[in-house]
């Protein structure tokens, strides 16, 4: 078997703020979206930003790391790229492509709304505010998200 790699790291602001939700077998879902940009020289010479907005979902975030994933924070986030379809009202296929977060650690500073730090899980050994969900993956519950 080849080796094969699925792997992202953003280092953005968000876009808005988080969206949660529960699936039918109530596995918390966190929504939302990270800007990063791009600068390059356009043909006249002039420096063009350019913003990429990447779609990122996170399963059973702790409740601290939730509620501070407001817009304009910055957060760096490490994950797979994952694509699915599914069936709009209008029984249009709409496909999409989103991140699947496998780390997320805020990039602000400890009293920019993420908390404080009691209660915390630093056994990973990095950032305090930093959080890697359990390694049951609960990705298989995407198909009960409507969006």
């Amino acid at each position: 078997m080849a080796f094969s790699l699925n792997k992202i790291m953003l280092i953005g602001n968000l876009g808005q703020d988080a969206e949660h939700k529960f699936t039918t077998s109530n596995v918390s879902v966190t929504t939302y979206s990270v800007a990063t940009n791009n600068s390059y020289k356009g043909k006249d010479g002039q420096w063009v930003n350019e913003a990429t907005w990447h779609n990122v979902v996170s399963y059973n975030l702790p409740d601290f790391l939730k509620e501070g994933l407001k817009k304009g924070k910055k957060v760096y986030v490490e994950g797979r790229l994952n694509k699915r379809k599914y069936k709009n009202k209008q029984d249009q296929e709409i496909h999409v492509t989103e991140v699947i977060s496998e780390k997320v650690i805020p990039l602000d500073s400890k009293d920019s709304g993420y908390g404080d730090d009691s209660g915390r899980d630093t056994s990973s050994g990095s950032s305090s505010n930093s959080y890697e969900p359990d390694t049951n993956d609960n990705s298989s519950d995407v198909d009960d998200l409507p969006f």
